[in-house]
């Protein structure tokens, strides 16, 4: 079919191009569904009225699927590779019906609460990488994806590297994580070497450095700080390795504390490194400065934690409280 072979024509161009795994699944999902949504049976069909087709596709997603104007712009996004990249004839001036995006405060927990969840989280990887979350204002893609090479003890330091926006950054290593760190990798460390014996000692290295660096998938450095319980097949490679930990197994360990702590706030993964950058501000540190600790590329959206610290007893007093 030729939707099959467009598809594969646009994961492969994604992969020379070194795009993320997740983004190159995420986009061909979007390209497979708007296939579908117009019925196309042939490559030529996709490129007839294709601006009319994309506004289509996207006003029903905001009409009729209520996605979020995220979710409706990826799925632009998409279709702008689909046509500029692998159908080679992109279109301009797309105006589809747009998902209203809304300003939402970020849910924020206070320092007793952070510290009452990190108190009641079992000893162990999980509750590493929260601590790395909440004390370093790291996404949860970043932290799983850290590398040994990426901690620096001496200047007390972790290196970022591609986050959001393919952008690196560095952000403080708190001290009270350094021991736990420290044993954590002794014991990967390990791990890692009984992988050698086995042969399946490789870790993925992007941007072709595998072929730069011919020795350094097996170099400890490179190595994943938090590495999955299992080897697996890498789908790009088809070699057998230990890729980094999965992110649900976080988030299913904050789930669980959640709900043993009885706080009644919707926290995710994301809600540490909303409550760092909130409790640097309560501290008084620059705005600019949690800007570039978090990576943000336009400080609107850093400005977002003022109108946290804006709410109740930090900013405008009830009138009850004045009879």
């Amino acid at each position: 079919m030729a939707k099959q072979n467009i598809i594969v024509e646009m994961r492969e161009l994604m992969r020379r191009a070194n795009y993320a795994i997740r983004t190159e699944q995420a986009y061909c999902d979007w390209v497979k569904r708007f296939i579908y949504f117009h019925h196309i049976r042939a490559r030529e069909t996709l490129t007839v009225e294709a601006k009319q087709k994309v506004e289509d596709f996207l006003s029903h997603l905001a009409t009729h699927g209520n996605v979020a104007a995220s979710t409706q712009n990826q799925a632009l996004n998409a279709l702008v590779y689909l046509y500029r990249e692998v159908l080679k004839q992109p279109f301009e001036g797309v105006n589809p019906a747009r998902t209203r995006k809304e300003m939402r405060i970020p849910v924020v927990l206070t320092r007793e609460e952070v510290k009452q969840v990190l108190g009641c989280m079992r000893m162990g990887t999980s509750s590493l990488v929260v601590k790395l979350l909440y004390g370093c204002g790291l996404r949860i893609s970043e932290a799983v994806r850290l590398r040994v090479q990426d901690i620096d003890y001496g200047f007390k330091q972790i290196t970022v590297r591609d986050g959001k926006g393919l952008k690196d950054r560095v952000t403080p290593l708190p001290q009270k994580v350094i021991g736990l760190l420290q044993s954590h990798l002794e014991s990967t460390k390990v791990l890692f070497e009984r992988d050698i014996k086995a042969g399946c000692g490789t870790v993925y290295l992007p941007y072709a450095l595998a072929k730069k660096y011919p020795n350094a998938e097996k170099e400890w450095g490179w190595q994943y700080v938090f590495p999955a319980r299992t080897v697996s097949v890498d789908p790009r490679s088809g070699v057998t390795q230990r890729h980094h930990l999965d992110q649900s197994v976080v988030n299913k360990a904050i789930k669980t504390v959640i709900r043993q702590v009885n706080i009644n706030k919707k926290v995710s993964s994301h809600t540490f490194r909303h409550s760092f950058a909130t409790h640097l501000l309560q501290r008084g540190v620059d705005i600019r400065t949690i800007q570039s600790l978090l990576g943000h590329s336009n400080i609107e959206t850093t400005l977002i934690y003022t109108h946290v610290l804006n709410q109740g007893a930090d900013g405008v007093q009830s009138p009850l409280d004045d009879l």
